[in-house]
This record gives C-alpha cells, structure tokens and sequence, in this order.
C-alpha cells in the first residue's frame, strides 16, 4: 500500500505540474451523485461550480486561467469506491485540489488514504463528524460546514428550550450518525435530559418495523432521528407514523431534504431539526448570484460548496500559482482576516486585490471563518415542518 501511494504521488506531481502550465485548472467536485444523500448533491455540485464560472468568467484568474470542474462520485458511504473515485481525481485527472468529500466516513477515508499523502487540500462542504477534527491531515483538509460537535449542543438546546426533557434516538450505523448522537446525547444528558434508547439503524432496508418497535417500547416525548433523508431516516419516519409509534420528530442536518417533505407531507407537521445555514448580506448575496444563474441554492448544503470552491480559486491566485502547495499555504489567509471583506458576487474583485498585492477575508454565502484546524465556526437554522414545508424558527 505504501509502494502504491508513493506511487500515486510521484504521477500526480508530474501530472499537477504539466497541468499547471495549461489555460485551464482542474478542480475536483467529489459528492455522494449516487447513495443516501443524492437528492442534495446535484445543488451542492452545481453551486460550487457557479463559484468556479464566476472565476473563470472574470478572466482575473492568474492571468486568464479558467477552472474546468471535474465530478467524481463519493457514493456517500462506500470507503473503497470513493478512495478510488479520489485517486483517479488526483493521479490521472490532475486535479490541483478538491471540493468535496461530502459525508464524513468516504470524506475520512479520501483524506486519510488519497488527497493527504499526495498533497492536496480537500474542502469539505458537509462532513461534519467531530472525529475529522483530529485526524492527521498535515494542514491539508478544511470544511465550510461546522462540526456536529456544536450541531448536538444545539439541538439539544432546543428540545430543552421546548421543554422536552425524554427522548428516543436513531442514528444512521456511520461516522456521521455516531459522531452526531454521542455529541448530542451528552449535551442533552448534560442539561437534565433523558435518553431512553439509543440505537443504530443501516440504510437501505426495505422494513425498518423492528427498529421502530424497540423504539416505540423504550418510548419518550419525541423520536430523535440522526440519518438521511433519502434512506434510512425516511424509513424510519414513516414506519413510525404508519404504526403510531410516534408521532413527532426531531431531526440532524441529513435529514433536511426536499425529497423528506415530498414524501411525508403534513404528517412531518411539528417535527422540528437543525441544518448549518446562514443570514445576513452573504446569505442574501448568494441567492442573488444563485437566482440569476438558474441554480437553486436553497437546498442544504449550497451555501458551503460556493464557499468551499471560492475558497479555492482565491487561494490560487493569493499563491501567484495554480499548484497544490499554492493552495495549501494561502487557504487559511484569504478564508480570515484581514482583508477586503468578499461576499458571492465578488470573486473577480477579490483576485484582482490579491493580484495587485492586497488581502480579503472572503465572508461568502456562510460567513465563513475558519478557525481551529482549518473548520468553521458556522450557524444553524432552527426549523419546524408547518403545513408539510420547512419554517424558519430562528438562527443559533
């Protein structure tokens, strides 16, 4: 294995290298196209390659370089399939960076096994297990999502504020479902609450009346379920509703999906949940942007993979270069201040001050600020299902 990575290195400096000289700089976009979050990755791939148009659009880009985005598919949750899918990014493609993994297990296994060892900064729209804080990432790995570490503060802020004090909890059997219900479950433990179970469920099956029958048994004021919309959590749901084992949900950031809504109408009425978004001149730029190009930017996710690649490309230009280690060194400088403040809108103004020498503190669509290991402080969006739609309660 270690012949092989050194291996992969040696071609992907060679390949990065005669790339570098070309018009054009590739970039990967890795996302979960197939698997339990699909219906959310076609908005995240297509915002962050509005960022890379912007860019190219400009023509400030290292003197008229152009970005050219090239997709690969993470599946989600196959660890071989998406370390293979980032390989052939990295080794045959070239890529000069990442935008992307997107959930935390295939984002781990990315990192620890492919983008690390060959030297190329991955910015992560959505993984967002707390254990992606510590791993070995030698300055190389980034998210515009924040950590479900302060996800499950919030959330259990919330029930308490609603003075729900006993609650059953299901998270989907990975890294994110793990790492989302340990945190969770010792903030609400913490402020007086009570779990009466906490249980792993597996995506993909067809009848999940088992897992919602202990659920029910162990019972609480509400179903606590921490999964994907577009698999298990649905499932989930809607058993528990067809058996009247509960009868109200609150839900973690995979859970939040149009398709969830689509597919259980108003009997979602009061479910409650929380999903990293944003407000203020950023947000209300983004959508701008995102509104005249015909790019819904309104699903969850959005917001960070603009981001994720604006950071990117401006990192590139802060470096003089469009190489890896260019990258690498000058991501956390344009994503902090000081600076010339950037929102969505702004790129070709932001490489022209970094081309003429200057700073900015790109603030984009989620008021970006990385802090500690290269991650987001980031807000969430406190919502309830009023009427079988997503209401705004208020932000945290």
């Amino acid at each position: 294995m270690k012949k092989l990575l050194l291996a992969s290195a040696a071609s992907a400096l060679i390949a990065g290298s005669a790339f570098a000289d070309g018009h054009a700089v590739k970039v990967g976009v890795i996302l979960g196209f197939t698997g339990p979050i699909e219906s959310l990755t076609p908005m995240m791939g297509d915002s962050a390659e509005l960022a890379f148009k912007e860019v190219s659009d400009s023509g400030m880009l290292l003197d008229g370089k152009v970005i050219e985005s090239v997709r690969a598919d993470s599946t989600c949750v196959d660890a071989a399939a998406a370390t293979a899918a980032a390989e052939r990014l990295i080794t045959s493609d070239g890529v000069v960076a990442i935008m992307g993994a997107d959930c935390s297990g295939v984002t781990t296994a990315v990192a620890n096994n492919v983008a690390v060892p060959n030297g190329v900064v991955m910015v992560s729209p959505s993984a967002t297990s707390p254990a992606l804080s510590t791993i070995d990432d030698k300055d190389l790995f980034f998210r515009t999502a924040p950590s479900d570490a302060r996800q499950g503060q919030v959330l259990a802020s919330i029930l308490m504020d609603k003075d729900i004090k006993s609650v059953a909890v299901t998270y989907t059997n990975n890294d994110y479902g793990k790492g989302l219900s340990d945190s969770f479950i010792s903030n609400f433990e913490g402020m007086g609450g009570e779990i009466t179970i906490n249980a792993a469920h597996e995506d993909g099956k067809g009848d999940y009346s088992a897992e919602v029958g202990a659920l029910a048994a162990a019972g609480g004021d509400l179903l606590v379920v921490l999964g994907y919309a577009d698999q298990g959590g649905v499932g989930i749901i809607q058993s528990a509703i067809d058996t009247g084992a509960f009868d109200t949900f609150a839900l973690g950031d995979g859970m939040y999906a149009d398709s969830l809504t689509a597919a259980l109408g108003t009997d979602l009425d009061g479910t409650i949940g929380t999903v990293p978004w944003s407000q203020g001149e950023g947000a209300d730029a983004f959508a701008a942007v995102t509104a005249a190009a015909g790019v819904n930017g309104e699903s969850s996710f959005t917001r960070e993979s603009y981001d994720a690649a604006a950071l990117i490309a401006l990192a590139m230009q802060a470096g003089g270069e469009a190489t890896r280690e260019a990258v690498a060194a000058n991501l956390l400088a344009v994503a902090n201040a000081p600076g010339e403040k950037i929102l969505p809108g702004e790129l070709a103004k932001g490489l022209e001050i970094l081309k003429n020498g200057g700073q900015v503190d790109y603030v984009g669509a989620t008021n970006v600020e990385l802090i500690g290991p290269g991650e987001a402080a980031g807000t969430y969006r406190e919502y309830e299902v009023k009427d079988g739609a997503y209401s705004t309660v208020q932000f945290r």
